[in-house]
């Protein structure tokens, strides 16, 4: 990845709040590649590669925040030669774009469990976080052996452990609070989220904090993705009026009409 000139692209000024934050679920690896009669690794590799056009473009359009969901806790169930791979592409790719992500001010950040991750790989996540810890071009959210549930639960554990302390009055709790012990804390709530593939689920994926998300789904694998459907799906989240349970914000109550 080379240097990015970073071009910060204007939000129109009709009262839509401006898009901070970008979540995307990467999915359709292993059918783009049997698609095309090749290994499901060979897919996996391919979509590291549209992982590095879709950073580009985030650095580009002066994204803030982009999380992207690479494992999750359920991938665990997937034979070992394939999980073994995905090891293996994550650390070939920390490694191999690791001093260009620093060069370009990418912080990284890895949400997920860690207890069960191979020492090495954990080593170089760390190492990742810490080289870029300053960095504020882009916060680039790596979710890791991540589900969601798992993250509220054990978010709500915290709250309860203090409760029965005695440093938390129960009552007190409110959904703040509870954001405030995910993993995402204090990373602001995806504006909008992606998913490829065609598929029209969330999959276990920031289920608490994209409550007020746009969803935007597309047709298109993974690997296939970059700056134009980026850019496509930006301008479908940018045709919505986001009203957060209230009035349209455009038209003085009345909702907007789509182009």
């Amino acid at each position: 990845m080379a240097e990015i000139q970073i071009q910060h692209a204007a939000d129109a000024n009709d009262g839509i709040p401006p898009l901070r934050h970008v979540a995307i679920i990467m999915d359709g690896n292993g059918r783009w590649a049997t698609r095309r009669g090749l290994p499901r690794s060979v897919g996996h590799r391919m979509g590291v590669e549209a992982l590095r056009r879709t950073v580009k473009a985030a650095l580009e359009l002066a994204i803030p925040y982009l999380t992207i969901y690479t494992f999750s806790s359920e991938n665990w169930s997937r034979p070992a030669a394939e999980v073994d791979e995905l090891m293996r592409i994550m650390k070939r790719f920390i490694r191999r774009d690791l001093a260009d992500l620093h060069r370009n001010g990418v912080r990284i950040r890895i949400i997920g469990e860690r207890g069960n991750i191979d020492p090495e790989l954990l080593a170089i996540i760390e190492e990742a976080e810490a080289l870029t810890a300053a960095n504020c071009s882009l916060e680039l959210v790596v979710a890791f052996n991540y589900g969601s549930r798992a993250e509220i639960a054990k978010a709500a554990r915290r709250l309860a452990e203090k409760a029965v302390g005695g440093a938390l009055d129960p009552a007190a709790i409110t959904p703040e609070l509870l954001a405030a012990e995910l993993d995402t804390s204090p990373i602001p709530d995806p504006d909008l989220l992606i998913r490829t593939s065609g598929e029209i689920r969330l999959s276990n994926f920031l289920l608490w904090q994209v409550a007020y998300a746009e969803l935007v789904f597309i047709d298109a694998y993974w690997p296939d993705f970059g700056r134009e459907l980026l850019d496509q799906a930006i301008a479908e989240f940018r045709s919505r009026d986001r009203r957060y349970g209230g009035l349209s914000r455009r038209s003085g109550g009345r909702k907007a009409q789509r182009p």
